[in-house]
């Protein structure tokens, strides 16, 4: 009886978890200069991606460092808001990281960070608990995670040692560390990997030496990633596994244009996380591939990366904005 109760107690695993810094965000519509004026948000690639999952359906929680101030504490609401449980966050003493960024009409960005020392970049190995992370459908990683420091890099490797299905989105920034590192790392964490969706073709040709997005998928099923999505742009995605319905382990995907472009900041990002969410939630990699496009070609219609954050019906209604031969997968 008392074991029982005791599994009973248990909470329900979480279906995805995404692990990561948080930053306070300063957006400008014009250049920066002294008396602009700016908007406060709060971003990072991690926050993005768990706003989206969350929004396509999955039980999301986020693990990471925040300041134990009040500043910390209007963080941690603005998760809540998300929809994304707070139960994983840590609060300690140190400077919360921020980055202030420019968009032009056309939405390309100009960033400027300051996070170096950052009580984000804290995180280590004892802050993952074995428990959730072994538990979670899910688990979800960049490489920016992995770039902020050295305890931080330690806590993700930690983590996808533990994940049931490990999500690494290589997020290769030279500003944090160098392609030759970062390649290191993608093929470290590649075999363990349910899931890995660098980009084409910065990504792809510095951390690979792929000239095309297909040979680059090619190369991470090679290096042992179950699942593969090559983001292109505008373009589309490339898709490899061996869970295709076809004769082929590959597959592409067409981008879905967006309604609007006022910020691009988070589109990957949404589309990371609607693509995990949707894949724990059972649909197949390209349905999931198609609504994590559909994600991505709406959040950039709102400023800064948790500006916009559809909603699953509003995701689902866009992906039906597919080439004839689609929209029957995605009924």
């Amino acid at each position: 009886m008392q074991d029982s109760g005791t599994q009973e107690s248990r909470p329900k695993p979480f279906d995805v978890v995404v692990m990561g810094e948080i930053l306070v965000e300063v957006a400008t519509d014009v250049v920066f200069g002294h008396g602009v004026p700016a908007q406060l948000g709060v971003s990072g690639d991690a926050l993005n991606v768990a706003a989206a999952a969350a929004a396509a359906g999955a039980r999301t929680a986020l693990l990471s460092v925040l300041p134990d101030d009040d500043l910390g504490q209007a963080i941690a609401a603005r998760i809540r808001e998300l929809g994304i449980s707070t139960e994983l966050l840590k609060f300690r003493t140190g400077q919360q990281g921020v980055y202030l960024v420019h968009c032009d009409p056309d939405g390309q960005r100009e960033f400027s960070y300051a996070r170096s020392g950052s009580v984000g970049s804290t995180l280590s190995p004892e802050d993952v608990a074995s428990h959730v992370f072994s538990a979670a459908a899910a688990v979800v990683a960049s490489g920016v995670a992995c770039a902020i420091s050295a305890s931080s890099r330690a806590a993700v490797l930690k983590a996808a040692a533990l994940s049931r299905r490990f999500v690494f989105d290589p997020n290769f920034r030279p500003r944090l560390t160098s392609a030759e590192d970062a390649a290191a790392l993608l093929a470290e964490v590649a075999p363990r990997t349910f899931l890995v969706t660098p980009s084409f073709p910065g990504e792809t040709a510095a951390l690979l030496g792929c000239a095309s997005p297909k040979e680059a998928a090619a190369k991470l099923r090679t290096l042992g990633a179950a699942n593969v999505a090559v983001t292109c742009g505008a373009e589309g995605i490339q898709l490899a596994s061996d869970q295709l319905e076809s004769d082929q382990d590959s597959a592409w995907i067409d981008a879905i244009p967006a309604p609007s472009v006022v910020d691009q900041t988070g589109a990957g990002d949404a589309f990371v996380g609607t693509l995990t969410a949707r894949m724990v939630l059972g649909d197949s990699l390209p349905v999931a591939a198609r609504y994590g496009a559909a994600a991505a070609s709406l959040v950039v219609g709102g400023k800064g990366g948790t500006g916009l954050i559809p909603t699953f019906e509003q995701t689902s209604a866009h992906a039906q904005r597919a080439p004839e031969g689609e929209l029957s997968s995605l009924a």
